[in-house]
C-alpha cells in the first residue's frame, strides 16, 4: 500500500537542544549574580551567599577550595578558561599554581576585567586601579554622575571598554587614557564586546544597539526581538546569546532566532548572566537558578527512540496509549498517573500505527509487540461491550474512571466499566489501525481479526441508519453519518463534508477487505441519493461560519483542527481504496486542496499523509524542520508569546491563525496534531505530559513512505 515516492531526506547528525535545571532551594534568599565554566568542565556561580556550583538538580554551596569559604568575592569571570576571582581585597586564581594573586586597596572592587598578558584593571563606583606586572600602574577616578555596569576587555583593539548607564568608554592600558566613547540618552544595561574587530552591542530596556567599534557609529537598534528589556548579552559559538527579563535567545549569522522561555527551558525567565558551559553547551543564570542548554548530536530516529522510551515508560494503560500523564505536583513526573480519556481508541491508534510503520521498515521485534499489545486493547474496546460492532470510548477497572461519570456503563465482568457516548472520531482512528494492520501484519489471524473489526463497525453503522446506537437504544451525539443529518447542514458546514468523507471511507475499507457488494452499493448509493461525492469533494475554502441554526452556528463558528485529523487519517483508507481510478484521482484533487489549507501550519503529519498519494510536493523541508524543532520535553508548561515583537500577528480570522509564520514547536505550547498550532500562549501549569506518538507517527509514516531515510551516523 505504500503510495509514497523516493527517499528525499537522508537522516544525518543534527544538534538537538535539550536543557538541565538547577534550582535554588526555597529556603534561601540567594541572589545569583554570575556564571562562568572552566577548562575541567566545571561550574561555578556567584551569589550573595559565596560560591555555588550545580549538584544534581540543585544549586549548592562549593567548598572544593576550603580558604574561599571565609573570603567576600565580589566578581567571578573566564579568563584563559580558568576561573578568577576579585574579593575585597584580592584578585586571585587558584590555577597556574596558585601564582595568580594581586593584592589591592581598591575600596568598594566589585568589577574586574583580564588583559592579554595577566593585566587587571579594577573597578569601584568611583575609581579605576590598573594592575600590571603584579603592581598597581594607573589609577583614576569615575564620572560618579552614572553609575558602572560592566567592564570587558577587547583583544582585538587592545582596550577595556567600561559600560556606565548611559555611555560607554574605553582605557587604553598603553596610553592609560579613559576616554568616553559613546553617548546615549537612553538606559543601558549590559554589553558584548564581540570578538570580531568590527560589532560592540549594547543592551537596554527597549532591545539592543548595534555599533561599529572601529568608527563609534550605531549601526542600528534591534526591536524586532522575542523580548526586548535585554540583563546580558554574550557570544558563544559564533551566536549572539540574549538574556532578557522574558527569557533567553540566540541569534545567528542569518538572524535565526532561537527563543528559550518558560519551564521547558529555564528554571524562570528573568535571565541575569549567559555563559559558554562544558560540552559546547550554554549556561543561562536566572534569579532562581541555573539551566544549561546542551545541544546533543543524533538522527531523527534517535530522537524517534527518545520518545519512544517515554511512551513505553509512562503512557501505556492497559496497552492504550494513554495521551495525557497527569501529574499531582506540576513538573514532578514522579507523581504522575496514566488516566482515561474520551478518546483512547483514537490516541492508541496513531501510536500502534507508528509502530506497524517502524515494524515494517525495522523489522523490530518489539515494535511488532507494541502492535500487538496496542491492537489488543482497541480490540476490547470492541468486546467489553454487549453491543455488536460498537466501539467503546475507554474501559476502566471500576470506580477508577475519571472522566465523564455518566458516560460510564458496567461490563460484564465484575472489575471492569466501559465508556459509552462514542463519537466519530473513535471511529476514524479503529479504522485507521485496522486497515494498516490488515495490510502490512505478515500474521493471517491477526489480519483476520482486524478485518473482522472493519466488518463489524461498518454492519453496526449499515444496520443502524448509519448512526453509532449506544447501550440506551439511541444515537450518540457525534456518531452520525445519516443523510438526514448531514445533509440537514447548509452546504459549508464542515460536519457535511467531513462526515461524507468519513462514511465512504469506511464502507470503501469493508469493501476493499471482505469484496462484500452491499459496502460497495451503500456507498454509491450515498453518492446518487445523497451528494455524498459532491459533499466531500467540496473546497476546503467553502468552509465557514453557517447561523441558519443553533447546531450549525456553534459547528462553524471557528475551524475545527479535531476534523481535520479525521480528514488526514481517514485519507488513508479514502484514497487507496477508491472504487476506480476517477474516483481516486477527485479523492488526490480534494485532498490536495486540503492540505493547501493546511500548509502554514508545516505539520509532517499532514505533509506525509498528503505524500501518501504520490504528490511530487508534499513540503518535506518544513516536515523535517517540524520534526527537529519539536521538544523532548512533552510536559504541558505555561508559555506565553504575545509579548514577543519577532513575530507579525494577523487580524482574527476563522482558522484561528494568530501569526503570519507558525512558531516551532519547542517556542510554543505542545499540541496534539488536531489542536490550533496558532495558539501562541497558554496556562498549562506543568500539570500533564503529553505522549511522544505526536512525533512518532508523523516519522516512521515517513520512514514506511520512503522519504526518510533510515539513520546515517556520519
Amino acid at each position: 500500500m505504500v503510495l509514497g515516492q523516493k527517499t528525499l531526506y537522508v537522516d544525518t547528525l543534527f544538534f538537538q537542544d535539550k536543557s538541565h535545571l538547577y534550582e535554588v532551594g526555597d529556603q534561601y534568599k540567594i541572589k545569583l549574580k554570575q556564571i562562568a565554566s572552566d577548562r575541567n568542565g566545571n561550574i561555578q556561580i556567584l551569589s550573595n551567599t559565596g560560591i555555588l556550583r550545580p549538584d544534581k538538580d540543585l544549586l549548592t554551596s562549593d567548598h572544593h577550595y576550603r580558604f574561599m569559604t571565609d573570603l567576600s568575592i565580589k566578581a567571578l569571570e573566564n579568563y584563559k578558561n580558568q576561573f578568577l576571582y576579585l574579593t575585597d581585597k584580592s584578585v586571585f586564581s587558584n590555577a597556574w599554581a596558585g601564582k595568580v594573586l594581586i593584592n589591592h586597596d581598591l575600596s568598594g572592587a566589585s568589577f574586574v576585567a583580564a588583559g592579554e598578558h595577566f593585566e587587571f584593571l579594577l573597578a569601584s563606583e568611583s575609581h579605576l586601579h590598573f594592575y600590571q606586572k603584579n603592581e598597581l600602574a594607573w589609577s583614576g577616578a569615575l564620572d560618579k554622575s552614572q553609575n558602572l555596569i560592566e567592564l570587558k576587555y577587547d583583544p582585538n583593539q587592545k582596550v577595556f571598554w567600561l559600560l556606565f548607564e548611559s555611555s560607554i568608554a574605553t582605557f587604553d592600558p598603553n596610553t592609560q587614557l579613559l576616554t568616553k566613547v559613546i553617548d546615549q540618552d537612553i538606559t543601558l544595561t549590559c554589553m558584548l564586546v564581540h570578538s570580531n574587530n568590527h560589532d560592540l552591542y549594547a543592551g537596554s530596556e527597549n532591545g539592543i544597539l548595534h555599533y561599529n567599534k572601529s568608527d563609534l557609529t550605531l549601526i542600528e537598534i534591534l526591536t524586532g526581538l522575542p523580548a526586548t528589556s535585554i540583563t546580558c548579552l554574550a557570544e558563544i559559538e559564533g551566536k549572539l546569546w540574549v538574556g532578557t527579563k522574558n527569557g533567553a535567545y540566540s541569534v545567528d549569522d542569518k538572524a535565526q532566532i532561537n527563543y528559550y522561555a518558560s519551564r521547558r527551558w529555564l528554571v524562570d525567565d528573568y535571565v541575569v548572566d549567559i555563559s559558554a558551559g562544558p560540552n559546547e553547551s550554554v549556561l543561562l543564570l536566572s534569579q532562581k537558578g541555573l539551566s544549561v542548554i546542551s545541544f546533543e548530536p543524533m538522527t531523527l530516529e534517535d530522537k524517534a527512540m527518545h520518545y519512544e522510551r517515554q511512551v513505553r515508560a509512562r503512557h501505556i494503560r492497559h496497552g492504550f496509549n494513554s495521551s495525557q500523564f497527569v501529574m499531582q505536583t506540576p513538573g514532578d513526573l514522579s507523581t504522575g498517573s496514566v488516566v482515561d480519556s474520551d478518546n483512547d481508541g483514537l490516541w492508541t491508534s496513531m501510536y500502534l500505527v507508528s509502530q506497524l510503520f517502524r515494524y515494517k521498515v525495522t523489522g523490530s521485534p518489539e515494535a511488532y509487540q507494541n502492535v500487538i499489545e496496542s491492537f489488543e486493547a482497541m480490540e476490547r474496546l470492541n468486546d467489553i461491550n454487549p453491543i455488536p460492532g460498537f466501539l467503546s470510548r475507554s474501559f476502566e477497572r471500576r470506580s477508577y474512571a475519571l472522566h465523564d461519570r455518566d458516560a460510564w456503563r458496567k461490563a460484564d465482568h465484575p472489575n471492569w466499566d466501559w465508556k459509552g457516548t462514542t463519537s466519530s472520531d473513535e471511529s476514524i482512528g479503529h479504522y485507521f489501525a485496522f486497515c494498516l494492520i490488515a495490510e502490512i501484519i505478515p500474521d493471517q489471524s491477526i489480519k483476520d481479526r482486524a478485518i473482522g473489526l472493519i466488518t463489524d463497525m461498518t454492519d453496526h453503522i449499515i444496520e443502524n441508519d448509519l448512526y453509532l446506537v449506544d447501550i440506551d437504544g439511541k444515537p450518540t451525539r457525534w456518531g452520525r453519518w445519516n443523510p438526514e443529518y448531514v445533509n440537514g447542514f447548509p452546504v459549508g458546514v464542515g460536519d457535511r463534508k467531513l462526515n461524507s468523507s468519513n462514511i465512504t471511507g469506511f464502507l470503501q475499507a469493508a469493501y476493499h477487505f471482505t469484496q462484500d457488494e452491499k459496502y460497495k452499493a451503500e456507498a454509491l448509493r450515498l453518492f446518487k441519493d445523497h451528494g455524498y461525492l459532491e459533499n466531500l469533494l467540496l473546497p476546503m475554502e467553502r468552509i465557514g461560519v453557517k447561523k441558519s441554526d443553533d447546531l450549525s452556528a456553534m459547528l462553524s463558528e471557528s475551524w475545527n483542527h479535531s476534523d481535520d485529523e479525521m480528514y488526514f487519517l481517514s485519507y488513508w483508507y479514502l484514497y487507496p481504496y477508491a472504487f476506480d481510478a476517477d474516483l481516486q484521482k477527485k479523492y488526490r484533487e480534494t485532498i490536495k486542496n486540503h492540505w493547501n489549507i493546511e500548509r502554514p501550519e508545516k505539520d509532517a503529519l499532514w505533509n506525509f499523509c498528503y505524500a501518501m498519494t504520490g504528490a511530487e510536493l508534499f513540503d518535506l523541508d518544513e516536515s523535517i524542520w517540524y520534526l527537529k524543532e519539536f521538544p523532548l520535553d512533552l510536559i504541558d508548561y505555561s508559555i506565553q508569546n504575545s509579548h514577543r515583537k519577532d513575530i507579525e500577528l494577523i487580524p482574527p480570522n476563522f482558522r484561528g491563525q494568530t501569526t503570519k509564520t507558525v512558531l516551532p514547536p519547542d517556542e510554543k505550547p505542545i499540541y496534539k496534531h488536531n489542536t490550533n498550532t496558532f495558539v501562541i500562549d497558554r496556562n498549562g501549569g506543568a500539570r500533564s505530559e503529553a505522549s511522544g506518538d505526536i512525533y512518532l507517527l508523523p516519522y516512521w509514516m515517513g520512514r514506511y513512505l520512503g522519504v526518510i531515510s533510515a539513520p546515517e551516523k556520519h
